[in-house]
């Protein structure tokens, strides 16, 4: 009897082993990588319209055209990219200048500029609006380099700073700004709409956008002939 039980008791082991010998270890879970992190740069613009640098802060400042097509507007390039991308800008209404109206208590004037954004198939992602008074020359954002005016500044320069802040789709590529109308009043007249297509209407500086690089691309495999 005892003799069976021990026979018994071998194979129910040797079966254990062969059992454990066939069983495939399990797999571990390979985490996906991390995001890519956020990237802020300064993006590639297209700017039909250049006003000139700041003599002071030494940006660029760029003319926003009122219009229709978005091919015509300001274009931002957006690098390849996964998730929506933030663009942001400062967005100034449009002055000129005049010392003599200065020293006379003659120069105040109340711009509001209104701007859209809008992808390449003309749809509108958002509009922005810079409201701003003028009274004296301390109202100016900067001087723009490159005029005849004392110290070869020119007459137009930015006045009030609206910081803008747009979330792109993330099918877009490039985006456009495009001017859509000014209201100007000044002491001596009724305000004025301004509409009309070619006409500038305000002005940006500072464009920045910030995306989350693309991941890259998996290299293709190298295509086997056949013998």
């Amino acid at each position: 009897m005892r003799r069976l039980i021990t026979i018994a008791l071998a194979f129910v082991i040797s079966g254990a082993g062969a059992s454990a010998q066939t069983r495939r270890p399990a797999r571990k879970l390979v985490p996906p990588p991390p995001p890519a992190p956020l990237t802020k740069v300064a993006p590639e613009i297209t700017c039909p319209a250049p006003l000139g640098v700041g003599t002071t802060t030494k940006l660029s400042f760029c003319d926003v055209m009122t219009g229709r097509d978005p091919a015509a507007g300001i274009l931002i390039a957006i690098p390849p990219h996964k998730g929506p991308v933030t663009l942001t800008f400062d967005l100034h209404n449009r002055h000129t200048y005049s010392e003599e109206q200065v020293k006379a208590n003659r120069a105040y004037a109340r711009y509001t500029a209104t701007v859209g954004v809008l992808t390449m198939d003309n749809t509108l992602i958002s509009r922005a609006v810079a409201q701003s008074e003028f009274r004296n020359a301390s109202d100016l954002v900067d001087r723009i380099g490159g005029g005849a005016g004392p110290g070869g500044a020119k007459a137009v320069a930015p006045t009030g700073t609206e910081p803008i802040i747009v979330t792109i789709p993330e099918a877009e590529e490039r985006v456009s700004i495009l001017g859509e109308k000014l209201t100007y009043e000044r002491l001596d007249g009724a305000p004025a709409t301004y509409t009309s297509p070619g006409r500038p209407v305000a002005i940006i500086s500072n464009v920045m956008i910030e995306y989350r690089p693309a991941p890259p691309k998996a290299a293709p495999k190298p295509v086997q002939k056949r013998r």
